[in-house]
């Protein structure tokens, strides 16, 4: 399978306090955070570039945030890039005040 066609994991590792994203076992990205009174602060994204262009940053936000909220927490978004998709209906509710 071609990293084209290979699927996106996302993998939650709160020993390092991030999700990460890994396409055939490899880490494409990670989402960094910081907890703190019901609150998981999104402070840094990166997604590796030999990967870019594949939705893996959309993916691995759009299912931290979604792990976020499953876990009864709100959402501090500080990296610009959480920020933008925090907007989206399906996680606005759930945006603590930054």
């Amino acid at each position: 399978m071609s990293d084209e066609q290979s699927a996106i994991e996302i993998v939650h590792n709160p020993e390092a306090s991030r999700y990460e994203a890994r396409i055939d076992g490899a880490l494409a990205g990670f989402a960094d955070y910081v907890d703190g009174d019901g609150i998981r602060s999104f402070t840094h994204t990166e997604v590796d570039p030999g990967f870019g262009g594949r939705g893996v940053g959309s993916q691995l936000v759009d299912d931290a945030l979604r792990s976020t909220i499953a876990e009864g927490r709100r959402i501090r978004p500080i990296c610009s890039f959480v920020v933008a998709r925090a907007e989206a209906d399906e996680f606005a509710a759930h945006v603590a005040e930054r």
